[in-house]
């Protein structure tokens, strides 16, 4: 911008030539230079008030328009915005085998407060300690008068607890909707669902994820959208399991045992029909894992699946088993069964004295430690350790919970001649009850590996052959025999023609060497002996069967008794029909085609 002098010196020349005053000249400019920066000011002004009105303008028409649209819009809560996804709360079924519900989901809701909202903060604190008992009055009434602007109350209520919530009346106690996981046969196959919980929480929804069990091990499946409409069908039969952990609960109670645990199998597809371990727990209401003790003092614990137990005498047949598909030995083979036997300082010796020789089947019947170890020292330690491998007693089952990848086998670090005799005889090397069921399924189907599932299977498994048809023959009618004429008499069920073995262990102790008065008693059973169909392994932690003058805790006396109960009344349930034992009819081989 160009300024004009405010006393041009032509002007004033010019000026002082005609006679005028000078100074008129200046004061003539100066006047015209204010009203022309006066002019420009206004508009300036006037152009900034233009900007301001066409703003507000603006402004107040969203306004507007937005308030239109809320007074024309259906009434809700605000929601909590979050960056991600959003949360996918739906969850599939768990089944049966025959599609009852084990596991599913129920609509419900979360109590929760906004703190600065509420009108009478003591007054709900107290209403909502006499509504729910497990909240602390004092702690609510700090939080309600606190600076905080949010606190959940309690993650699940029930419609009946809603409503005594909204009695209150108080603005700043609202709800979210929730969709639990809801199990309603209470604590039937707990173990083997194990449970579920939240994880990402929202106001308005939340995450339910597995925790344990099969809720856990097929988290991914369950909680796809895609699957919402197909259930996992498990293996279990709902009211076998119910059966099955009645006489368990019953049985533990009746031989005063600390825990128990079963497993019924099928010999064939390796499907788990029932699993239990007591004590056991409800899985709408998960206790909180323990922080302190021994694992097994927790409910938690799965002693089928998890425990890792010196199984006693139920090993025996394994060892007689391979003996005789190596060509060792037959049946009728006599053993040497005179005692002790001296290693070192270790010496083996028989619960009874069973003269200076048995058969080979009369080992297992009688159930003698020392013809068990010379059956053991034919074989060699390196030929067992390849043989219960294959049987599965080596590596943790494949089951599908992630609880039994953590039971590893216990075996001995250098598998010694004494190992192998110890071994043979159940001492020495720990293995879980789901273990000695799947090794026993092998013993019984005719020879093949079996793989125990949780999940429902379309056929037989195929699995990798560890014996003969005849080994596994021989080895049934041996453990018929022990039924039959042996330690498990207490075992027969009419009509079932029941064989097995029976173990009893000493346990040990945490610091070291086994008690005195304390055992883990086993009975690894199956039926029809002659054509089985099921495994069944019941295990009783320190049993003690109280009715004579001195307490009994062979397992005999105590876990014999249970698993035969078990079989009376699950059996019929299996679809087995009670029936004749087939006999040897003389001059007659039956034969099958």
């Amino acid at each position: 911008m160009i300024r004009t002098p405010l006393r041009p010196l032509a002007r004033i020349l010019r000026a002082r030539d005609m006679g005028d005053n000078p100074d008129a000249i200046e004061r003539e400019n100066i006047r015209l230079r204010h009203e022309e920066m006066r002019d420009q000011a206004r508009q300036r002004a006037e152009g900034r008030l233009l900007v301001l009105g066409v703003t507000f303008f603006c402004a107040f028409t969203v306004i507007g328009f937005r308030m239109g649209a809320l007074a024309n819009s259906e009434p809700e809560e605000p929601r909590a915005s979050a960056a991600g996804s959003a949360i996918v709360a739906a969850r599939a079924d768990i089944t049966d085998r025959n599609g009852r519900v084990l596991a599913t989901n129920l609509e419900t809701h979360a109590l929760y407060a906004h703190p600065q909202q509420l009108v009478y903060p003591e007054r709900a604190a107290k209403k909502l300690a006499a509504i729910f008992p497990d909240l602390d009055e004092a702690r609510l009434i700090k939080d309600f008068t606190g600076p905080r602007k949010f606190l959940w109350v309690k993650k699940r209520i029930s419609p009946e607890q809603q409503q005594a919530v909204m009695d209150i009346g108080d603005p700043g106690l609202l709800f979210g909707p929730r969709e639990m996981r809801l199990y309603p046969n209470g604590h039937l196959a707990a173990h083997i669902l194990g449970g579920a919980g939240f994880g990402t929480e929202g106001v308005q929804s939340a995450e339910v994820i597995g925790t344990a069990g099969v809720e856990r091990r097929f988290d991914g499946y369950l909680r796809d959208p895609a699957n919402a409409d197909k259930p996992l069908e498990l293996s279990l039969d709902l009211t076998v399991q119910a059966a099955a952990e009645q006489v368990l609960s019953g049985g533990m109670a009746l031989m005063n045992a600390k825990g128990a645990a079963m497993v019924l199998m099928d010999v064939h597809t390796g499907e788990i029909v029932a699993m239990s371990s007591l004590p056991d727990f409800d899985p709408n209401d998960r206790p909180a894992p323990p922080t302190k003790g021994h694992p097994d003092d927790s409910p938690l614990f799965n002693r089928a699946a998890q425990g890792l137990y010196e199984l006693g005498s139920t090993f025996k047949i394994f060892a007689t088993s391979q003996a005789l598909e190596l060509g060792l030995v037959n049946p009728d083979t006599m053993i040497n069964t005179k005692g002790p036997i001296a290693w070192g300082r270790f010496r083996i010796n028989d619960f009874h004295d069973y003269g200076a020789q048995l058969s080979v089947t009369n080992v297992i019947v009688e159930s003698s430690n020392i013809g068990t170890a010379r059956i053991a020292q034919m074989i060699g330690a390196e030929r067992q350790k390849t043989y219960l491998a294959q049987l599965g007693l080596a590596a943790p089952t494949a089951v599908e919970l992630l609880e039994a990848r953590q039971a590893q086998p216990l075996l001995p670090p250098k598998w010694t001649e004494l190992s192998a005799m110890t071994i043979s005889y159940g001492h020495g090397m720990s293995a879980s009850p789901l273990h000695l069921a799947a090794a026993y399924a092998a013993v019984a189907n005719g020879g093949t590996q079996v793989r125990p599932t949780l999940l429902k299977q379309e056929g037989p498994q195929k699995g990798v052959r560890v014996m003969s048809e005849r080994t596994s023959a021989q080895s049934r009618a041996m453990l018929r025999k022990v039924v039959t004429e042996g330690t498990a008499s207490f075992g027969e069920v009419e009509g079932y023609a029941v064989g097995g073995k029976t173990g009893t262990a000493d346990k040990p102790k945490p610091t070291g060497g086994y008690y005195d008065d304390k055992v883990i008693a086993t009975f690894a059973s199956m039926f029809p002996a002659y054509d089985p169909k099921y495994v069944l392994v019941v295990t009783l932690d320190e049993p003690s069967e109280n009715s004579g003058r001195t307490p009994r805790r062979t397992a005999g006396w105590t876990a014999v008794p249970v698993a035969a109960e078990m079989i009376r009344r699950v059996a019929p349930l299996l679809g087995l029909r009670p029936d004749v034992e087939p006999g040897q009819l003389a001059g007659i081989t039956l034969t099958s085609n």
